[in-house]
């Protein structure tokens, strides 16, 4: 193992030697590192590549995955999706993606992709969980490693990622937050904020957990609180309870919670000020006497 490999290990969150992992590569030099991290751990690897049909080069992209999990002796194993083209097609390809990958499977994101988010997350109005994405997830296991560090790892370990031109392309927000935003704020901070925003995710997501501690402790379930001694609660730790209690169902992307909006009208019905809500997912919360009632 060389150094610049042993270095890059001790950034990274992978489980003990010998387990089985699935890894989404799509042949990039992001998932290109962490398969050849993956190896170096001396993990116990499945390939896993998702094809959306969506590039003329996506094709040449399964195959170069193929054949490198070939040569590698690394089992492979290629998913074919369609996506229809139109609006919102990042989210819809991801939620596709998703869907087709096997539940837990790692992906190459990196310190800086977690940033990234954090940012993109920020533009959207995103509370504390928005603004620490990442932190503990055992499927990002490259999140405390550098983006830059691991392209330098893959070049010297004589592989070359292949290039998706999609990356490059304006018309999506996180190429504009990577390739405009971040280079902004670099320059009005004199420095790369890239690490100082990530600490920050991290403090922000202790915070979270004991959040979540004190909102869940002895908390009732929905169906069971009773309005007046919710009314009584403080409202971080009420907003916090309504946010698990009313998580989406999933529907191949994973729940999600209501949003800032819908937390502030479900409010309302605790508190009174209104007799129900429309939530997403074409749900309905409603106060009848003094219970909550979710259709």
């Amino acid at each position: 193992m060389t150094s610049n490999a042993q270095s890059l290990l001790l950034e990274c969150h992978f489980p003990d030697p010998a387990t089985p992992v699935d890894l989404a590569v799509s042949g990039g030099p992001d998932s290109l590192g962490l398969l050849l991290l993956a190896l170096e751990a001396d993990l116990n690897v499945t390939v896993h590549h998702v094809d959306h049909h969506a590039r003329p080069t996506s094709d040449a992209d399964a195959e170069f995955v193929s054949g490198l999990c070939d040569s590698l002796g690394v089992g492979f194993v290629q998913h074919d999706v369609q996506v229809e083209p139109g609006g919102n097609f990042e989210a819809r390809a991801r939620s596709a993606r998703r869907e087709a990958l096997p539940e837990g499977v790692m992906t190459g994101h990196t310190m800086d992709d977690l940033v990234e988010t954090v940012l993109l997350n920020m533009l959207r109005g995103a509370g504390v969980d928005g603004l620490s994405p990442m932190v503990d997830d055992p499927a990002k296991p490259l999140r405390d490693v550098r983006r830059s560090a691991l392209h330098d790892f893959v070049e010297a370990s004589g592989h070359r990622g292949r290039h998706d031109e999609t990356n490059d392309s304006p018309e999506f927000q996180r190429n504009r937050v990577r390739h405009e935003l971040l280079v902004l704020m670099n320059d009005v901070a004199g420095r790369d904020v890239v690490p100082v925003l990530a600490r920050q995710a991290r403090l922000m997501h202790e915070e979270r957990v004991w959040l979540d501690e004190v909102s869940g402790a002895d908390a009732p379930s929905l169906h069971d609180a009773d309005c007046r001694d919710l009314r009584d609660w403080p409202v971080a730790r009420l907003r916090r309870w309504l946010r698990v209690q009313l998580r989406s169902v999933d529907r191949g992307d994973g729940q999600h919670p209501p949003s800032a909006d819908e937390v502030q009208r479900c409010l309302d019905v605790v508190r009174g000020a209104a007799v129900a809500t429309e939530l997403s997912g074409g749900r309905r919360l409603s106060r009848r006497g003094q219970h909550l009632t979710l259709e």
